[in-house]
C-alpha cells in the first residue's frame, strides 16, 4: 500500500504563500512552482507579479508610444524585462528586474 505524500505547503494560507514568494526575486518565484500545487497557483497570480514590477509602472505603460499588450501582470512584467518601450517621444526605457 502506498501513501501520497503530505504537501505542507497546501496549509499554508494563501495571503502566508504571497508573502513567502514576494520577498524573493523573480527568478525564485518562477522556480518555487515545482514545491507545490498551491504555489505554482499563487505564482501564477497578478498578485505576486504586481508586486514585481516596479513603483508606477501603469502610468509608465500608459505613456509608451506602443504599450504592451499583455492579459497579466505576469506577461507585463516579462514583455518590460524583454523589450523596452518608447517614452515621451522617443526616449528608451529598459527596466531591469532583480
Amino acid at each position: 500500500m502506498s501513501i501520497a505524500p503530505i504537501d505542507y505547503f497546501e496549509r499554508l494560507p494563501e495571503g502566508c504563500i504571497i508573502e513567502i514568494i514576494s520577498k524573493t526575486t523573480p527568478s525564485d518565484a518562477v522556480k518555487s512552482t515545482i514545491l507545490s500545487k498551491e504555489f505554482k497557483r499563487v505564482v501564477e497570480s497578478d498578485l505576486i507579479w504586481r508586486r514585481f514590477l516596479p513603483f508606477g509602472y501603469q502610468e509608465i505603460v500608459d505613456r509608451s508610444e506602443f504599450p504592451p499588450i499583455c492579459n497579466t501582470k505576469k506577461e507585463l512584467f516579462f514583455s518590460l524585462c524583454d523589450s523596452p518601450i518608447l517614452l515621451d517621444g522617443g526616449k528608451l526605457v529598459k527596466f531591469h528586474f532583480g
